[in-house]
């Protein structure tokens, strides 16, 4: 019955932020605020895409892909954070546990691979303008999306296996705000380096890999693009690319600080680390529909036009 209840804990304690503790319900307000602002931003920008069909084009497949994405990632961790911090509800199952580590990561690999994507659309939009739509047809978008999808759940599956290996017969005490996969690994007395390797190496090296093709693409575009005769023409190449640029370093930039830091950061105290972290989860979501909203034309003035229609009813 003791080694049962080892390999299956019936729930384990995710005490928030330690050493913060009288600040949690202050804490809760701005995640709060970017949480409401992910969610009404996401679902605002998903609604004009699927409602006007001048954005039935690749570029805002992929942004709805995106927006779909980052719902998923804020969801998964945002709302358990607030009743944590604010409701005292520290309490999360096994199963649940497992199940909200799955899709953290799931959608932190899927975002990345959407960002790989929507590099490869604005290539063939600048390098190849009039092969645009023969090459983006709807049966290769279908593939990409399945090949992301495919690749994203086969990485991130094994951390769920490799986690249900472990017994846990210490301590069920996690020092953060939600569950990750060597978070709750180090809560183990069995070897987890099969874990660490697993766990750090293969979906960062997935990652890197899309980073390097993404700055290829971009290379070839900056060719491409410095090779047109007339400056307007190339203003308006690189205002396209605008959006997506700062959309990937909104997402690469924190999310390897938070990697790199975890692993290699002992000098940074542990409070500040899980602030970070909670930030990374909660403010690209939020940000991603603003910087396509300001940046995008064709998103700003159906967004305006939709209110004009709406006032005018």
């Amino acid at each position: 019955m003791y080694n049962f209840s080892c390999y299956n804990p019936g729930s384990f304690i995710l005490v928030g932020i330690p050493g913060l503790e009288k600040f949690h319900i202050w804490i809760g307000i701005p995640f709060c605020v970017i949480y409401v602002v992910a969610i009404v931003g996401n679902c605002v920008l998903l609604y004009l895409i699927a409602v006007e069909h001048s954005l039935h084009e690749p570029m805002f497949f992929f942004l709805s892909m995106l927006a779909t994405t980052d719902l998923i990632l804020s969801t998964a961790t945002v709302p358990k954070v607030l009743s944590n911090l604010w409701l005292g509800s520290q309490e999360i199952t096994f199963s649940g546990c497992l199940t909200q580590m799955f899709f953290l990561h799931f959608s932190f690999v899927v975002d990345s691979a959407i960002l790989l994507a929507m590099a490869f659309d604005r290539y063939v939009a600048i390098c190849f303008p009039l092969r645009y739509t023969t090459i983006l047809t709807p049966q290769v978008m279908i593939k990409l999306v399945v090949s992301i999808a495919v690749r994203s759940f086969s990485i991130i599956l094994p951390d769920i296996f490799l986690l249900k290996r472990l017994p846990f017969c210490g301590t069920h005490i996690i020092p953060h705000t939600y569950c990750e996969h060597i978070g709750v690994a180090r809560l183990s007395s069995a070897d987890i380096s099969i874990n660490i390797w697993y766990g750090f190496s293969v979906p960062l090296m997935t990652v890197i890999s899309d980073v390097i093709f993404i700055a290829v693409s971009y290379s070839f575009i900056l060719h491409a693009v410095f090779q047109l005769s007339s400056q307007g023409a190339r203003q308006k190449a690189l205002s396209t690319c605008g959006s997506h640029v700062c959309v990937i370093l909104i997402f690469y930039t924190p999310a390897f600080f938070s990697i790199l830091a975890h692993r290699f950061g002992h000098s940074v105290p542990r409070n500040v680390l899980i602030l970070f972290a909670n930030l990374y989860v909660a403010i690209p979501p939020a940000l991603n529909p603003i910087v396509y909203g300001v940046k995008t034309q064709q998103i700003q003035d159906k967004f305006n036009l939709c209110c004009s229609l709406n006032k005018k009813q």
